[in-house]
């Protein structure tokens, strides 16, 4: 049997800072200090030229939607329960492309290139655990 936590992200010494600001309502991206490139997964090293000299940036949080696919059904906790959901790639307006979930907007109204704003959603059951970005059409 899965855990109800299966899906739950957990911190580390290396990705503490990533959730804190998350928690707080801030999304972090890394940048390079060589190469100059951000990117997104957070990782310990530039994918794009390998240096180690990468550091925490705060993101806009604005990004524009790349594609997306309405999941039906999903088993794996916590999704099942979150089904029809907008799995997405957005491209940040930083560079860096992220996977995510688009919430408050309809299937009907996504468009390849329509602007998103970051949010922040915590488990809905209880509203604790991390907070994990999703992204939205931006506040009018």
């Amino acid at each position: 049997m899965t855990p109800a936590n299966a899906a739950t992200p957990e911190a580390d010494a290396f990705t503490r800072p990533y959730w804190d600001a998350a928690a707080e309502g801030r999304l972090l991206i890394r940048r390079c200090g060589d190469c100059d490139r951000a990117h997104h997964y957070p990782r310990e090293f530039c994918p794009h030229c390998w240096s180690d000299d990468v550091a925490w940036e705060r993101a806009s949080g604005r990004a524009t939607l790349y594609t997306w696919s309405v999941v039906h059904r999903n088993d794996l906790p916590p999704f099942g329960d979150r089904t029809p959901y907008t799995a997405a790639v957005v491209d940040l307006a930083e560079g860096p492309r992220m996977m995510t979930e688009i919430v408050e907007c309809p299937e009907a109204g996504l468009r390849i290139g329509m602007e998103l704003e970051v949010a922040f959603r915590r488990r809905e059951e209880d509203g604790d655990g991390p907070a994990v970005p999703v992204f939205r059409p931006p506040a009018e």
